[in-house]
């Protein structure tokens, strides 16, 4: 782009991407598309497992899944838990359409694919509430469950990474209405709030369990 700097998912600093064919929205950064589908397969593998894993404990209350490695490190536990099916079904299902959806959307970006603000701003929506979700598992399964589910914290992570990178190129791009100092931080330290937010978690885990941790 004739020396512009760009952010790390290659968008040039404050420009808005149209390619001036009738507002026609411009191509998606690559970045961006393979953070989707990159994400949205960790997701979706970590919903796999998990549901084979709950249908093998409905068949036998005994089964050990292999992520149950200690009483906190209990897979298990958290799959027999009420908050496992809170609508009524396993959480994993969900995951399983909703992790699909978003390697078909990177995948497609990939492609060429180009979507309208309004696509951009439901993927958001829909990020957001998987994040708020997450959120909510998390602090179930830290303080009620009183046991992790690698699989699930791995479902964690990718949510949030796709909320964030979704957000970050949102407000870049002006879909988002934001004031110039916060376009101007989203472009130079989107790494910041998912890189935070990544550490309370971390943080909460942690402490939560820092004796059985250094014992």
């Amino acid at each position: 782009m004739g020396g512009m700097a760009t952010n790390i998912v290659g968008v040039p600093r404050q420009q808005s991407r149209t390619d001036g064919r009738a507002g026609e929205p411009a191509p998606t950064p690559k970045g961006l598309a393979w953070l989707l589908v990159v994400t949205g397969a960790a997701g979706l593998l970590a919903s796999w497992v998990i549901t084979l894993d709950k249908f093998l404990l409905l068949e036998d209350p005994d089964f050990k899944p292999a992520c149950s490695l200690n009483p906190v490190v209990s897979c298990g536990s958290v799959m027999k838990s009420d908050q496992a099916a809170v609508f009524g079904f396993p959480n994993p299902m969900l995951g399983l359409a909703a992790y699909a959806v978003v390697v078909c959307v990177g995948a497609g970006l990939l492609a060429g694919a180009r979507h309208r603000g309004w696509f951009w701003l439901g993927l958001n929506a829909g990020t957001l509430f998987g994040t708020g979700f997450c959120a909510w598992l998390m602090v179930e399964s830290l303080y009620e469950i009183n046991a992790l589910c690698l699989w699930c914290c791995l479902a964690w992570v990718a949510t949030l990474l796709m909320f964030w990178a979704v957000t970050a190129d949102n407000v870049r791009t002006g879909r988002l209405p934001a004031p110039a100092p916060v376009r101007a931080f989203f472009t130079d330290f989107a790494w910041a709030p998912p890189a935070l937010h990544l550490g309370v978690i971390g943080m909460l885990i942690l402490t939560r369990w820092w004796e059985f941790w250094t014992s």
